[in-house]
């Protein structure tokens, strides 16, 4: 008797054919854009290298010990790392930058994207393969289809989103054993993976996987009610478990000012309606920043085929209109505004909208997957037709579109397009006819779909490279060798706690990447509190906070956040800042004025007028009223093309002829003895408005800003003499600049000699630990410990052992008040909702397996009473 073989060993070839295909069709596409291991350009585009490659450096950094679970100081003075990792980087397939060094992350992320793209081609070959009764050679150019859909390739910057569609398909066959075979185990892990990746996609397939159940319940609902309870019970369970990581981080955007969007209107602004037709096409890209339509192709042999069960008389009627109304509500979704912010999660995205829309791809692949169940010889001429009507659609669209929308309609991509439509019927039709050669046809077709697929991935990237363009290694390397040896040493010279920053930093997210303290930051997960507080202190950090800027403040919020080293290209001309080392390109400044993280103060610290801006946070942990700034005057002696207006406080500034030639101002400045002096362009009345970039020279020194994003103070360095300056501003890229009527001050340096060493005489030097900070304090009196770290509903004090209450500055800062006597005073932090989530991740799992055993149980007995009647 044969042994029979395994469900691996019969499918093996199916299923490595579901992996390699599309990640040798990726790498391909890659490759022609210059793009390999250790090639010279990298996949990092865009927000891929403007977040995500450092974060997973410093997911790296946990990995090899030197970053807390729980807690990064790395980024915004301090932040939930659950939170942030939990949008980010939790995945598993993310442990494999363990196996990289830092350096070595753009290629750490090839590797993990190409296994990411090869996992989704074959789970949907498992659903494929349990769910359709179709040859292999379908359900693997099903799979490959799947896999590198336009969604995929559009956003394959955005490598986070990339495990929910890894996941799907899994749910979906859970839903299907969940229904057909009483058996919720592949559901209930399959939500489990899903939920604890990434929170924010799986909002998005937890409401898809939910309809789809309901509609396949409806389709035959005397025969599916009954896994109604189970479908449920396994689904809250799996939901219940994932609070390990939800729960905290659910927490902490509620409670860190993350606020819902609200609905302003009906109709989704900036969408046609050709969208969903041109979309369909091979090679069709717009952009995939604001303005863009859904990226929704998932091959024209799918679509062929899900247009086919809508059209046979095969499928019942009932199935038709029950998925065709899923289908018709994914499209609603997209015109309909409030279901367009629903769908994710009340959010306007920043650009790559409509993230949701690979989930109506999937369902087309669904629907083609039972259609081609259905095909037989006799519906060739059906298929035909059907083909034919599509065509012609397509032509139309290309022919009577709205040209300003749809200008991305290629006649490459159109004759592609109808070529492959002709050989697909055309290979249907030899293989129906069975033929000599009938047997090859089935790997023609599968290589016509990979064929098709390279040209859609191909054109898609060049679409992603002339828009934002791959970044060179060079750019991301060069600095990291320079910069990384700076950071060592500063923190080899210290064992207390500092901050650092990079005044020409590669991207707003290094702090991440090299592991230092800093403030820059650019994230969706931040504490939008302390932005907002840092924003008023003179940080910029504009509408929803998705950024904090470190560039153009003063040297006061230096000295008070503990910013001890900058690392620079060129002097930034601090007074207090000496360089003390260079490596290439760059050197470190070391601050002698900079504060620890703590300072003794008393009650008076929470009144809004001891705290409002950096000068009365000063003057009142100083307790020094002398004024720290003084107002000079700006003396105006040349202007180049450029018109000024005052109105009120405001100034515009607009060319006044030729839109080519520069426009800029001259001005003479007195700076008196001992002073460092600060040119102050304030743009924040613009609300993000294009205003444009400013360019500030003075003798030895050039300061560029992007008027709207970076602060509003333009060192002009500083002083030890008296002394006559020219300062020229140099306006581009915007014909009108808004500004509140541009001003000098001047930061007395004596002044603030005195009142740091008045504060220094109070410092409370914290001993921090991954997310411990710890200080031994002596006071006479009942005084407050004010602190730099931001305020976070996950942090607890103890003083000497016992709990302390934690209250708040601005609902930004840390403070604890403290009694008299010498004290122990620790701050702890663990994300809010981790202990309960842990609670439920324990009971859930076990009520699961409670469950599972009832149910199995259950069916055993219900078995042996019908094998008895």
């Amino acid at each position: 008797m044969k042994q029979k073989k395994s469900f691996f060993k019969r499918n093996s070839i199916a299923i490595a054919l579901s992996f390699v295909l599309p990640v040798l069709i990726m790498a391909a596409s890659y490759y022609r854009l210059g793009i390999y291991p250790t090639s010279d350009r990298t996949i990092l585009a865009s927000d891929a290298f403007g977040q995500l490659v450092n974060f997973y450096a410093g997911f790296n950094n946990l990995l090899h010990g030197e970053q807390s679970f729980f807690y990064t100081w790395t980024g915004s003075l301090g932040l939930n790392f659950v939170s942030l990792m939990s949008y980010y980087v939790n995945s598993l397939f993310s442990f494999i930058v363990f196996f990289f060094d830092n350096i070595q992350m753009p290629d750490a992320m090839y590797l993990i994207l190409l296994i990411k793209i090869g996992s989704m081609g074959v789970t949907f070959w498992v659903f494929s393969h349990f769910t359709f009764r179709l040859p292999q050679w379908l359900k693997v150019a099903l799979s490959v289809s799947y896999a590198l859909m336009s969604f995929t390739v559009a956003y394959s910057i955005m490598l986070m989103w990339m495990d929910a569609m890894i996941y799907l398909p899994l749910i979906l066959l859970g839903i299907h054993r969940v229904m057909d075979k009483q058996k919720p185990l592949l559901l209930f892990i399959s939500y489990f993976l899903l939920f604890v990746t990434n929170y924010y996609m799986a909002f998005m397939v937890g409401v898809f996987s939910f309809l789809y159940f309901t509609i396949r319940t409806l389709t035959d609902w005397k025969r599916n009610k009954g896994a109604i309870f189970p479908y449920l019970i396994t689904s809250i369970l799996a939901g219940g478990a994932s609070m390990v990581i939800i729960l905290p981080s659910v927490i902490d955007l509620r409670t860190n000012g993350e606020k819902m969007d609200t609905i302003d209107y009906f109709f989704t602004n900036d969408v046609g309606s050709w969208d969903f037709v041109v979309k369909s096409m091979a090679g069709a890209y717009d952009t995939s920043k604001f303005g863009s339509a859904p990226f929704i192709y998932i091959g024209l042999l799918p679509l062929l085929f899900s247009i086919f069960y809508f059209v046979t008389k095969k499928i019942p009627l009932k199935n038709k209109l029950l998925y065709g109304g899923l289908l018709l509500f994914m499209v609603i979704s997209v015109y309909v505004q409030p279901l367009n912010l629903f769908w994710q999660g009340l959010h306007s995205p920043n650009m790559f909208l409509f993230r949701y829309s690979f989930l109506y791809s999937t369902l087309v692949l669904i629907l083609a997957g039972f259609g081609l169940e259905q095909f037989e010889k006799k519906d060739l001429n059906l298929l035909g037709n059907i083909t034919l009507s599509v065509i012609g659609i397509f032509i139309v669209a290309a022919i009577f579109s709205n040209k300003k929308r749809y200008g991305y309609i290629t006649q490459e991509s159109l004759i592609v397009t109808v070529i492959l439509f002709i050989v697909y019927v055309s290979l249907f039709l030899l293989k129906e006819k069975k033929g000599k050669w009938a047997w090859f046809i089935p790997t023609l077709l599968v290589a016509c779909v990979c064929g098709e697929l390279f040209f859609n991935t191909y054109q898609i990237m060049i679409g992603i490279n002339r828009e934002w363009g791959y970044t060179s290694r060079e750019k991301y390397t060069n600095a990291y060798k320079d910069i990384e040896p700076l950071v060592k040493k500063a923190q080899a010279e210290n064992d207390s706690f500092y901050r650092l920053e990079n005044v020409d930093a590669v991207s707003r997210t290094d702090s991440f990447n090299y592991n230092y303290s800093g403030i820059t930051m650019f994230s969706s997960v931040r504490n939008r509190h302390s932005s907002q507080y840092l924003d008023r202190l003179g940080y910029r950090s504009p509408g929803t906070n998705l950024t904090v800027q470190y560039r153009n403040n003063t040297i006061l919020m230096d000295d008070l956040l503990g910013v001890k080293y900058n690392i620079a290209k060129k002097d930034p001309k601090k007074y207090g800042f000496k360089k003390i080392a260079t490596q290439g390109k760059y050197s470190l400044y070391e601050n002698k004025d900079a504060l620890p993280l703590g300072m003794l103060t008393d009650k008076g610290i929470y009144q809004s007028k001891n705290n409002e801006n950096q000068t009365a946070l000063i003057q009142y942990l100083s307790e020094r009223k002398e004024p720290l700034f003084q107002f000079t005057g700006l003396s105006e002696v040349s202007r180049d093309n450029l018109y000024i207006r005052e109105e009120g406080d405001f100034t515009y500034f607009s060319e006044e002829t030729n839109a080519s030639e520069e426009k800029s101002i001259t001005w003479e400045i007195n700076v008196p003895a001992q002073a460092q002096a600060y040119l102050n362009l304030d743009a924040r009345a613009n609300r993000g408005g294009e205003d444009g970039i400013v360019e500030v020279t003075t003798s030895g020194s050039k300061v560029t800003g992007i008027l709207s994003s970076v602060g509003s103070y333009y060192n002009l360095g500083h002083y030890d003499k008296a002394e006559k300056i020219i300062v020229t501003a140099k306006f581009k890229e915007s014909s009108v600049v808004k500004v509140i009527r541009p001003s000098v001050f001047v930061l007395k340096t004596d002044a603030l000699n005195e009142s740091i060493k008045a504060i220094k005489q109070k410092e409370v030097i914290f001993d921090v630990k991954g997310n411990q900070a710890k200080a031994t304090i002596s006071t006479e009196k009942e005084q407050v410990v004010f602190t730099t770290i931001p305020y976070d509903a996950g942090w607890q004090a103890t003083i000497d052992g016992k709990p302390a209450k934690i209250e708040a500055v601005q609902d930004a800062l840390i403070t604890v008040k403290i009694p008299p006597g010498k004290h122990t005073i620790q701050l702890t932090y663990y994300p809010k909702g981790m202990k309960l989530g842990g609670i439920l991740l324990i009971v859930c799992v076990l009520l699961f397996g409670l469950y599972v055993y009832w149910s199995q149980r259950n069916n055993q007995k219900r078995k042996q009473e019908d094998s008895i009647l």
